[in-house]
């Protein structure tokens, strides 16, 4: 039975680096922990958190109630053959470790996911993206707990319903599953995506003449690095907003209005457009409120410079959404959630 403690601050386990506390705290390293937690009649009627990497979530209070950390690990060969390689990693997994195992075995497929915070488990449930490219692009199936019956079932590409960061965990399956496996498909002679963002501008910059999978892979990371901040250093959770799906119709509107916006099609009828440069032209880029504030190189960041409060964070975002809003018509959904 794993070990239960109890009034644990949360603080570690958040890349906000927020303070809270946790009735009861346990670490599971098993499936059968995982179940025997679950199991114990002790903990049967409290709220349960279950925690990867904590980079997704936003602290407002303690928890009444266990959370429960997973740290199911091991990354293994399903399959392979001269084309590709099925890989399955245990949700517990750093999801930068695993982009790095692909890199250095030549596997191509995620290089441009690169130095994303978080854990494998938490990446389907968003469907976790960057530089053009999304986990459904390789995603081949994932083992989840029922947090009913305590059976593991199996969901393909289809059942996970993913979009832009959307997946059936964060509708009607949100709350009824521990994820504790994904698997995807890697390619030994992959496409590379370099035209989305700056990946070719820097490439060039860095000198690459023999394009590779470390060669992207390292070129996002500088990106990355670049322009967002080491949640070790300032507390952060990364782009707090999705980018906002619009009209092309209310594209041409604000087209006319503000010539400069950026936008990237989606199809004939529907328009991406940067939520950062929303945030940034409405004022918000830099602004600092005590201890926490947007960070100053890229706008979709909220960030905690020490000692913050999630609540403060909380309203802040609410502020941001009101003011893009008002300035635009356009409403910013949250990629982080609150707790």
């Amino acid at each position: 039975m794993p070990v239960i403690r109890e009034n644990i601050s949360l603080q570690p386990y958040n890349t906000f680096g927020l303070e809270a506390n946790a009735d009861f705290f346990t670490e599971v390293q098993s499936v059968e922990e995982l179940k025997e937690i679950l199991s114990d009649p002790a903990y049967a009627a409290v709220p349960k958190l279950f925690l990867g990497g904590g980079s997704n979530i936003l602290l407002t209070g303690d928890f009444r109630g266990l959370v429960v950390k997973i740290n199911l690990k091991g990354i293994s060969v399903v399959s392979e053959d001269e084309d590709q390689v099925i890989i399955k990693s245990g949700a517990g997994e750093v999801w930068h470790d695993l982009v790095m195992y692909c890199v250095d075995n030549q596997l191509g497929g995620i290089e441009n996911l690169s130095l994303i915070p978080g854990t494998v488990g938490a990446a389907p449930m968003q469907n976790i993206g960057a530089y053009g490219v999304e986990i459904k692009d390789v995603f081949v199936s994932l083992e989840a707990l029922n947090l009913q019956t305590f059976e593991t079932e199996t969901f393909d590409l289809d059942q996970c319903k993913f979009g832009y960061r959307e997946s059936v965990f964060k509708h009607e399956a949100k709350g009824k599953y521990v994820i504790l496996n994904v698997t995807f498909r890697l390619s030994k002679h992959p496409v590379f995506h370099t035209t989305y963002g700056a990946i070719k501008e820097t490439l060039e910059q860095m000198g690459v003449t023999e394009m590779s999978i470390k060669a992207v892979s390292d070129a996002v990371i500088h990106i990355r690095q670049s322009k967002l901040p080491d949640p070790k250093k300032i507390g952060n959770s990364g782009s707090f907003f999705k980018n906002p799906e619009i009209s092309k119709n209310h594209f041409e509107k604000l087209k006319s209005l503000y010539p400069a916006i950026p936008s990237y099609p989606i199809d004939e009828q529907t328009v991406k457009v940067p939520a950062g440069w929303l945030i940034e032209q409405a004022g918000w880029k830099g602004k600092r409120f005590g201890q926490i504030g947007v960070h100053e190189k890229q706008a979709l960041v909220l960030v905690n410079y020490g000692g913050g409060d999630g609540n403060d964070i909380k309203k802040l975002a609410y502020d941001i959404q009101h003011s893009v809003e008002e300035k635009y018509d356009i409403h910013l959904h949250p990629e982080v959630n609150f707790i």
